[in-house]
């Protein structure tokens, strides 16, 4: 059974940075796309970052285009999301998710989640 552990998170004022990582115990990375999604207190669950394993596409959620970047290291099973120009309002618990598409080890994994803080 792949597990996603996901690493980064913590408190931070407001115009710092972070950079969560979520790293695979197997290669699921190919035929995937790979996403962060984070959680606030009393909404949804929404998604910031996305990546296509195939040609390298990424996608992101408004509130954070031109702060935040997705990026992965295959050859380490990890996802990266670096957080430049944080905000209070990106307060929340962030969840690494995988999609793989095809494979033995196809399925759709996430990650425990980590807290992320942004004091004004």
């Amino acid at each position: 059974q792949v597990q996603l552990v996901e690493s980064g998170g913590g408190l931070v004022q407001a115009g710092g940075s972070l950079r969560l990582s979520c790293r695979a115990s197997g290669n699921i990375f190919s035929f995937a796309i790979m996403g962060w999604y984070r959680q606030a207190p009393g909404k949804q669950r929404e998604l910031v970052a996305g990546l296509s394993s195939g040609g390298g596409s990424t996608n992101y959620a408004d509130s954070v285009k031109g702060r935040f970047t997705i990026s992965s290291d295959n050859a380490k099973n990890t996802v990266y999301l670096q957080m430049n120009s944080l905000k209070p309002e990106d307060t929340a618990v962030y969840y690494c998710n995988v999609k793989k598409l095809f494979g033995a080890e196809a399925g759709d994994y996430w990650g425990q989640g980590t807290q992320v803080t942004v004091s004004s």
